[in-house]
């Protein structure tokens, strides 16, 4: 494999990451629930999500979501309920007027943000399908691929790692104003009502399997 190749892998993921999605929203709704603890970790559950796509496209088990349509519609379906479940059940405890947690007390718990950040990136066929599409452009034709395979894996999650953190160590900056009682409940609603419109863009993306 080629320095330039590799290099413009590198460009390309750093792309890829820095462009605001649903893991920045799910990262910023995790440290202004739970801080920046629960940022970390939740970031860390996202890392894991996409190790476990990048295991199963160099596996060749992702190939099974571009060549069956209905595989493909069970993972992005499984994926819209949960994503219009998290933000629709936020937007029902914000508007029925559930008092908000004091800025003291964590709202989004460690374990709750490892498993949402899991949950959200393995239920993301759109993951698979990019390692899927993207891989094989920077892989050798000559050899053997699957070390190479798992070197691209390892060098895009550890870009999104790196960027998570300073996503983080941002949000954390601007906590004493987002957790401000007013604030923060109309910056829980805006970024609930993202989720909303997350899921339901993955339930009628249906021409996405690229």
């Amino acid at each position: 494999m080629s320095t330039t190749a590799l290099l413009a892998f590198t460009v390309a993921a750093v792309l890829l990451t820095i462009t605001p999605g649903l893991d920045t929203m799910m990262l910023l709704r995790m440290v202004l629930g739970g801080g920046r603890k629960a940022g970390l970790v939740g970031g860390f559950g996202t890392t894991l999500g996409c190790l476990v796509w990048g295991a199963a496209s160099i596996a060749g088990l992702t190939a099974l979501l571009v060549a069956s349509r209905f595989a493909y519609d069970v993972v992005r379906y499984a994926g819209a309920a949960y994503l219009l479940w998290l933000g629709g059940s936020a937007l029902w405890k914000s508007w029925r007027g559930t008092p908000a947690a004091p800025a003291d007390v964590p709202s989004v718990t460690a374990p709750q943000a490892l498993r949402i950040g899991f949950t959200t990136n393995l239920l993301n066929p759109k993951i698979g399908v990019f390692y899927l599409s993207l891989l094989p452009q920077f892989l050798p034709s000559d050899q053997a691929s699957a070390g190479w395979g798992a070197l691209l894996v390892g060098l895009h999650v550890a870009v999104g790692q790196v960027w998570q953190l300073v996503v983080v160590w941002l949000a954390g900056q601007a906590a004493v104003v987002l957790t401000r009682p007013d604030v923060r409940r109309w910056t829980e609603r805006l970024t609930a009502t993202v989720l909303v419109g997350f899921g339901l863009k993955v339930a009628f993306d249906s021409g996405a399997r690229g």
